[in-house]
């Protein structure tokens, strides 16, 4: 990987359940999300992410938080019901000296923003699922087709 290539994790938050009473944004992860989300971060763990950005909603925040990264969580409220578009601005206005970041967010926006950066069809994207990306240049021109796949990871 050289110098400036980023590397983006599209992380889809973990299994959350329904539960009579709470909002959306208030939705908490199941136990199987918690060990989903766990899990996901023993993979992502070792590319060493800089900065974590998630969602305000509780299931998004507690899926970033299981991760286990080494690296701070900044909660972006433009995440939650974002279109792709929405996601791609979000990506060219993170710092330049970010080598590596985690974007944690909710379908269909986080499944279409993979499709849409690596031109690439990917079969589903579950709670939990996650993708690697590597941009070749600033995440200021990332844009549609300016990712290769790398891998993607359903729980």
């Amino acid at each position: 990987m050289s110098p400036s290539t980023r590397t983006l994790v599209v992380v889809r938050h973990a299994k959350a359940g329904h539960e009579p009473g709470l909002s959306d944004p208030e939705r908490p992860l199941t136990g199987r999300g918690e060990r989903d989300a766990r899990e996901a971060g023993e993979h992502i763990r070792p590319l060493r992410p800089a900065l974590v950005i998630a969602s305000p909603s509780v299931r998004t925040r507690r899926t970033a938080e299981l991760l286990g990264l080494d690296a701070p969580v900044e909660i972006e409220r433009d995440i939650y019901e974002a279109f792709p578009d929405d996601l791609l601005d979000l990506l060219r206005r993170t710092d330049p000296g970010v080598g590596s970041l985690v974007l944690v967010g909710h379908n269909p926006g986080v499944h279409e923003l993979v499709a849409s950066l690596t031109g690439e069809r990917v079969d589903g994207f579950p709670p939990g699922a996650f993708a690697v990306i590597e941009l070749a240049g600033p995440w200021e021109e990332a844009g549609a087709g300016s990712g290769r796949l790398v891998r993607t990871y359903h729980p």
